[in-house]
């Protein structure tokens, strides 16, 4: 199993995100801790599944409680077992980690999630990251990094490969650099029934339920969102809503 894993090279947290690099300085982090992290393991190949119960069994502090497979599976299993920590592939079949972030954390709303994956694709680290990842590890990780990393989530640090939280800052820089070239030009004026649908998405309302507080159709609403991200010069929902708070459209009370 030892040879599943990668060594890891050294690297510094990134603005205040521990990356898994050097986290085997926080070993002795759990010393006094009374009940085992009870873990969930949920990949798609049993065998890895296999080498990490042997790994983590080693350990004194830390207890697989159950294993699943793919991410319709590892719902279910949370909701019984209830775990500390979930340690799951990105891409499995029937139901992928990430689809299975979001049920997890409504089902088992304790349980933090690390993701274990051969996937260095920044899509998939900020997917999960948005599904309610607390940590994105590559199985290049060094073995007896895994139970450190397991700790240090448990203890409510972020972990995140090196090379991944490398892509997160670029990702962060390239926001503000767009958010300041934004700033250079007019905020665009929205239509009053624009307004009044940004308000209600800035509430965490869906399309079909701005439609009945409106009293339009689910596809009129969709138009004006679209209308409002293409004004805002934007890609998401989320980005709107701030957007409009930063620069006064809106006011969130």
């Amino acid at each position: 199993m030892a040879d599943s894993f990668g060594p890891m090279r050294d690297e510094d947290a990134v603005d205040g995100v521990r990356v898994a690099a050097g986290i085997g300085q926080d070993a002795d982090l759990d010393a006094a801790r009374k009940e085992p992290i009870r873990v969930l393991v949920v990949d798609d190949h049993a065998l890895f599944r296999r080498g990490l119960e042997i790994v983590l069994a080693q350990e004194e502090d830390i207890q697989v409680v159950g294993e699943a497979g793919d991410g319709a599976e590892a719902v279910d299993k949370a909701a019984d077992l209830l775990p500390d920590i979930v340690l799951m592939d990105v891409r499995m079949p029937k139901r992928g980690g990430i689809e299975a972030c979001t049920s997890i954390k409504e089902v088992a709303p304790s349980a933090k999630i690390i993701m274990l994956t051969i996937s260095d694709e920044e899509a998939d680290l900020y997917d999960a990251i948005k599904a309610g990842a607390t940590g994105y590890l590559l199985k290049e990780i060094s073995t007896d990094e895994v139970a450190t990393a397991i700790r240090a989530v448990a203890d409510g640090q972020s972990q995140i490969s090196p090379s991944m939280a490398s892509k997160l800052l670029t990702e962060f820089k390239s926001m503000i650099q767009r958010t300041d070239e934004r700033r250079l030009v007019p905020a665009p004026r929205l239509t009053d029934r624009e307004l009044e649908v940004l308000k209600l998405v800035a509430t965490g309302m869906n399309n079909r339920d701005i439609a009945k507080e409106l009293f339009i159709s689910e596809n009129t609403v969709k138009n004006h969102v679209r209308n409002i991200l293409e004004k805002l010069q934007l890609h998401s929902r989320m980005e709107a809503v701030v957007y409009a708070m930063r620069e006064k459209i809106l006011e969130i009370r």
